[in-house]
C-alpha cells in the first residue's frame, strides 16, 4: 500500500477540490492528514518537516516572486482607472465599418489590456462590459462575440509581462535546479522570468495574429456573422486615438523593453510598471484616494490569495516526496513508449484535461513540480518547455465546466446570452491555441530564438 500513497493524496486532492474547497487549505490539509497517517503508521519519516520551515522562509524572502505584487498592483491601477475605455471606443470607430472590425478591435484593444494587466479576470470582464453590449447590438453572432472576449482576455496568461509566466518561472527554476543535480552537475544553471518573457513574447504575438486571421476569415466568408456598423459616425481623430492608445504602449514597452534588454530585473521593471500605472491615472485623472483604496485592497487580497497557494504547494510537494511520488513518478515515466516524445505528449495531454476541471495555479503547483524534473533531465530545454506549457495552462481558462474566464463572462453577460452559446463560442479558440502548441512542437525555434538572440 505505501508505494500507492501518493496517487491516491493526489486523488485526494483533485476530489476535495472539485468539492469546492480552496486550494491552498487542501494542498496543506490533505497532505498534513497523510503525512499524520504514515506516521502512525511507520510509513513516513516525521524528520522530513525539518525542512518545512526553510521551505516557508524562502517562499516569503524570494526576490523572484516580488514582482506578483507589483504586477498585480500595476494591472489592477489599469483596470480601476478605466484606460482601456477610451481606447476601445475610438478602434471600434476606426474599424467598426469593416465586417469584423469590432471583433479585430477587440482583439487589438484586447491584447494591449492583456499585456498592460496580466489579469485575465480584469481583461474579461473589462472587455465584456465595454464591447459585448455594443457587439450583440449591431448583430454579432452570440458565440463569435463572446467567444472573441473570453479568448482575447485570456491573452494575459501568455503574453508578458505576466503573472502567470511570473509563477512558472519560479517553479520550473526549482524544477531545472533539482533535474541537474540528479545528472551530477553540482553548479546548476538557472530558468529566469526574464528567459520565460522573452521566450514567450514570438508565441503570443503568434497567437494574436491567429485569433485576427480566424476573425477576419469568418466574417469575409460570412459577413452576417460580423456585419459592419450601420450608423454614420464622425471619423474618430488621430489625436484622440493616439491619446488612448500612447500612454499605456508606452508602459508596456518600458515594462518590457528594461526586462528584454537587461537594463532592469523583473522585479525593478515591475515595480517601474506599478509606478507608471500610477502616472498615468493621475494625468487620466482617474485617481483619487478611495480609488487607491481600492487598487491597495484588491491587490492585498490577490497577493495574499498567491502566497497562501505557494504555501500549501510546498507542504503538499514536502510530503509527496516524503511518500517516494517522485520516484514513483519518474519510474512511470521510463515505461512510457517513445521516450522523450512520449513523456512530453503525455504530460501535455494531462494538463490539457486537467485544465478542465483545474486552474492555472493549482496544475502550476501540483502537477508542474511532480513532472517538470523529470522532464528537463530528459534534456528538454526549460524556455521551451515554459512557453508550452503556459500555451497549455491558458486552455483552462476557456474550457468547460470550469473554465475561469467564462466564469467571469458569464457573470456580467445580458440575459439574450445562454451559456451553450458562450461554450460553443470558445471551441474555435481553444483549437487555435491547440494549434499554437503543435507549432511550437513542430519550431521549437519560436520559443528559444529571441532568449538565445538577446543573450549573445
Amino acid at each position: 500500500m505505501p508505494e500507492w500513497f501518493p496517487i491516491v493524496m493526489l486523488l485526494a486532492v483533485f476530489g476535495t477540490l472539485l468539492a469546492g474547497y480552496s486550494v491552498a487549505v487542501t494542498l496543506a490539509g490533505v497532505a498534513l492528514l497523510f503525512a499524520l497517517f504514515g506516521i502512525l503508521f511507520g510509513i513516513f519519516e516525521p524528520d522530513i518537516f525539518g525542512f518545512l520551515p526553510s521551505r516557508l522562509f524562502g517562499i516569503v524572502t524570494n526576490q523572484t516572486l516580488i514582482a506578483v505584487p507589483l504586477f498585480v498592483f500595476m494591472g489592477v491601477t489599469l483596470e480601476k482607472t478605466k484606460i482601456a475605455d477610451t481606447l476601445l471606443v475610438n478602434m471600434s470607430s476606426l474599424l467598426g465599418r469593416l465586417p469584423g472590425g469590432l471583433a479585430l478591435a477587440v482583439i487589438l484593444v484586447g491584447t494591449l489590456l492583456a499585456a498592460s494587466t496580466g489579469i485575465v479576470g480584469a481583461t474579461v470582464v473589462t472587455m465584456g462590459l465595454l464591447s459585448l453590449p455594443i457587439m450583440l447590438k449591431q448583430g454579432y453572432q452570440h458565440s463569435l462575440a463572446s467567444g472573441t472576449i473570453v479568448a482575447t482576455g485570456t491573452l494575459g496568461q501568455i503574453i508578458p509581462p505576466s503573472i502567470a509566466l511570473v509563477l512558472l518561472a519560479d517553479v520550473l527554476a526549482n524544477a531545472y535546479q533539482q533535474a541537474q543535480l540528479s545528472l551530477g552537475i553540482f553548479a546548476p544553471k538557472s530558468i529566469s522570468v526574464s528567459d520565460l518573457f522573452t521566450g514567450s513574447l514570438v508565441p503570443g504575438v503568434l497567437l494574436v495574429g491567429l485569433y485576427a486571421l480566424f476573425v477576419l476569415a469568418r466574417s469575409s466568408t460570412r459577413p452576417e456573422l460580423a456585419p459592419p456598423k450601420q450608423t454614420d459616425e464622425s471619423k474618430v481623430e488621430l489625436f484622440q486615438l493616439l491619446k488612448g492608445l500612447f500612454p499605456p504602449l508606452l508602459l508596456i514597452v518600458a515594462v518590457l523593453g528594461s526586462i528584454l534588454f537587461g537594463l532592469a530585473t523583473p522585479t525593478e521593471a515591475a515595480g517601474l510598471g506599478a509606478t507608471g500605472a500610477l502616472i498615468l491615472g493621475l494625468a487620466y485623472q482617474s485617481l483619487n484616494l478611495q480609488r487607491l483604496k481600492e487598487i491597495a485592497e484588491s491587490t492585498l487580497n490577490t497577493t495574499c490569495m498567491v502566497f497562501f497557494i505557494l504555501i500549501g504547494a510546498s507542504v503538499f510537494s514536502l510530503v509527496f516526496r516524503g511518500f517516494g511520488g517522485d520516484e514513483m513518478v519518474q519510474a512511470w515515466f521510463e515505461l512510457i513508449p517513445g521516450g522523450v516524445a512520449g513523456a512530453l505528449a503525455i504530460v501535455m495531454l494531462i494538463i490539457f484535461l486537467l485544465g478542465f476541471i483545474l486552474d492555472f495555479i493549482e496544475i502550476t503547483y501540483v502537477v508542474v513540480p511532480i513532472v517538470g524534473p523529470i522532464l528537463l533531465a530528459m534534456g528538454i530545454d526549460p524556455i521551451w518547455l515554459g512557453v508550452l506549457i503556459a500555451v497549455n495552462l491558458q486552455t483552462s481558462f476557456l474550457t468547460p465546466p470550469f473554465g475561469f474566464a467564462l466564469f467571469y463572462l458569464r457573470g456580467i453577460a445580458p440575459p439574450e446570452l445562454t451559456t451553450q452559446e458562450l461554450y460553443r463560442g470558445v471551441i474555435p479558440f481553444v483549437a487555435l491555441q491547440l494549434v499554437l502548441i503543435a507549432l511550437l512542437v513542430t519550431f521549437p525555434q519560436l520559443a528559444t530564438w529571441l532568449p538565445a538572440a538577446i543573450s549573445s
